[in-house]
């Protein structure tokens, strides 16, 4: 079992910047891979990046690639995401997600959720 807690969201205007953090607990064999995906109004849940604790090896979506950055703190349980340059577009609510094995873009792979953290880009 993997809890994860997101924190880190909150209200920015366009261009500015924001870092989430996800703090994972438990088996840590259940959580080699750690994802961040989120959900605007109306809209599907999508991916945004992924990491392999492990190694560092990062994978973007391309609608955030150059803007966001996904790192880990191995010590500290941690994931990040920082996001510069936002857009009205990026508001969502933003979730963490783990996973045990290969690196992926799709939400149904993912075995462990966080609550969510609301981010808004005011334009």
């Amino acid at each position: 079992q993997v809890q994860l807690v997101e924190s880190g969201g909150g209200l920015v205007q366009a261009g500015g910047s924001l870092r989430l953090s996800c703090a994972a607990s438990g088996s840590t064999f259940s959580s080699v891979v750690m994802g961040w995906f989120r959900q605007a109004p109306g809209k599907e849940r999508e991916f945004v990046a992924a990491i392999r604790r492990s190694v560092g090896t990062t994978y973007y979506a391309e609608s955030v690639k150059g803007r966001f950055t996904i790192s880990r703190d191995n010590a500290k349980n941690t994931v990040y995401l920082q996001m510069n340059s936002l857009k009205p577009e990026d508001t969502a609510v933003y979730y963490c997600a783990a996973r045990r094995l290969k690196m992926s873009s799709v939400t149904d792979d993912y075995d462990y959720w966080g609550q969510g953290t609301q981010v808004t880009v005011s334009s």
